[in-house]
């Protein structure tokens, strides 16, 4: 729920001791309102998360509404590098929100973005069929230009890899931190019984098919790219002009390097199984023209396939972790949300398989 804050104490009131690196945050708003302490009116301050703000102006400034975000050191860096160093040299500076200015919180413990407001209209507010093919042919382009760009050493040193060895990790840690749960003789609830057992032995054999999904990648993953990392629908905006519709990117906290499939896979898997193979055939065809080799079929599915189950597993490890550490009440429900996520991309691959065999017949 938006909260509109009162500003007519002052913004350290306003903010209070819960808003994480909050005189970053004053120091931030000061400075964007030219050193002037902001007080209703003219401005108001809206919290869109605990660690996002909107801030609107009436005085003369540049711009009447913007987002402030808190970010981690580290994630801070690299997206002010994604704005200010990668996109300009990929010529796909509008590819983003303009950063505005940012401040550091006074220990050190996190960073705040100001950022161009794009909004409240994301595609995931508009799906509709124009829209879509802007936000799948801005991601292609991206894919298209990073691939064996100069940029691409230069991002690697702040970026996590996002290819084949993501999947591999992920598998094997949620391995270990079920392993863990086990050890401690935590027994689930009745009601989720067995669900640590079921978990264990889909990630065994996921990491004894790993060997066959890198051989897929290697021959078809294409070069390493520039990657969003967060390809959901409400992290993209698209707006409608004359030249057509544009589409912009925002959040880029996971952004990486890695094969264009960790992309669009975010992308495709947030559709109706219906809608996925038009998407995928989107962004073929966005990229047809730049000698890019498509990949077969089912070295598709599998380079699609493999980043979602890697999400999937990552999502493992956080509550398993909570129940050895606190015996979080959350846990249990959480891991069983995550096998059923596991089970439905399972009947949407047997469902794509028999349709292939239909057709192909």
């Amino acid at each position: 729920m938006i909260e509109r804050l009162d500003l007519g104490a002052g913004l350290d009131h306003a903010l209070e001791a819960s808003v994480p690196g909050a005189a970053g945050l004053h120091d931030l708003v000061r400075e964007l309102l030219g050193g002037i302490e902001p007080t209703d009116p003219p401005h108001r301050l809206y919290r869109l998360t605990s660690r996002v703000f909107r801030l609107e102006s009436a005085l003369g400034t540049p711009w009447r509404s913007i987002v402030i975000k808190c970010l981690e050191p580290a994630v801070a860096q690299r997206t002010r590098l994604v704005v200010d160093r990668w996109l300009p040299a990929l010529g796909m500076s509008e590819c983003a929100a303009r950063l505005i200015g940012s401040a550091a919180d006074r220990q050190g413990s996190c960073v705040w973005h100001a950022c161009e407001d794009l909004g409240v209209a994301t595609l995931a507010n508009r799906l509709e069929p124009e829209r879509i093919a802007a936000a799948v042919g801005a991601m292609a382009s991206l894919h298209a230009r990073a691939a064996r760009h100069p940029i691409l050493p230069d991002a690697r040193r702040y970026a996590g890899y996002l290819g084949v060895q993501y999947f591999t990790a992920n598998v094997s840690d949620a391995i270990a931190a079920i392993e863990r749960v086990r050890n401690a003789r935590i027994e689930p609830p009745e009601e989720y019984a067995g669900v640590l057992d079921r978990l264990v032995a889909r990630l065994l054999a996921l990491l004894a098919d790993a060997p066959r999904r890198a051989q897929v990648f290697f021959r078809a993953g294409g070069p390493d790219t520039l990657l969003h990392g967060d390809l959901w629908p409400i992290n993209i905006f698209v707006s409608e002009s004359a030249g057509g519709f544009q589409a912009r990117f925002i959040d880029w906290d996971r952004m990486g390097i890695g094969p264009f499939s960790y992309d669009l896979s975010t992308f495709v898997f947030r559709f109706p199984p219906a809608e996925r193979e038009g998407i995928v055939q989107c962004y073929i065809n966005a990229r047809a023209a730049r000698e890019w080799r498509v990949p077969e079929p089912f070295e598709l599915d599998v380079l699609l396939d493999t980043p979602e189950r890697a999400r999937y597993a990552n999502r493992i490890i956080w509550p398993a972790q909570a129940l050895v550490q606190n015996r979080a009440a959350w846990a249990f429900p959480e891991l069983a949300e995550v096998e059923r996520w596991f089970q439905a991309l399972d009947s949407a691959f047997a469902a794509r398989s028999r349709s292939s065999e239909r057709t192909q017949a």
